[in-house]
């Protein structure tokens, strides 16, 4: 059974799919799918939230939504699958929603 946790967005790098502040439902272990939202780890430790856009040689390619903000793999390459650590599946604060995949 995959582990659950609360993750929240800091900063404007996923807008407009999700704001500062909002809180977010994440299931923990489980293998993301392309256009999942995801809680990954950069190599600087930096956790972030970010969409998983393709399976790579050394793992995950990960975007922002919003490409004048924040930082993804353009910037530190992809993301190894041990550093992958989750699927955002429900926003949960400040309105509950189901989180969409993009580009199946």
């Amino acid at each position: 059974m995959p582990r659950l946790g609360i993750a929240r967005v800091h900063g404007r790098s996923m807008l407009p799919t999700l704001v500062e502040g909002d809180r977010l439902l994440v299931r923990y272990d489980v293998v993301p799918r392309r256009g999942d939202v995801v809680v990954c780890r950069f190599p600087d430790a930096t956790l972030a939230v970010k969409r998983a856009t393709a399976s790579v040689r050394g793992g995950w390619w990960v975007e922002r939504d919003n490409p004048r903000e924040g930082v993804d793999s353009a910037l530190v390459g992809p993301v190894a699958p041990d550093d992958l650590l989750g699927v955002a599946v429900v926003r949960l604060w400040p309105r509950p929603r189901r989180l969409r995949r993009r580009g199946d």
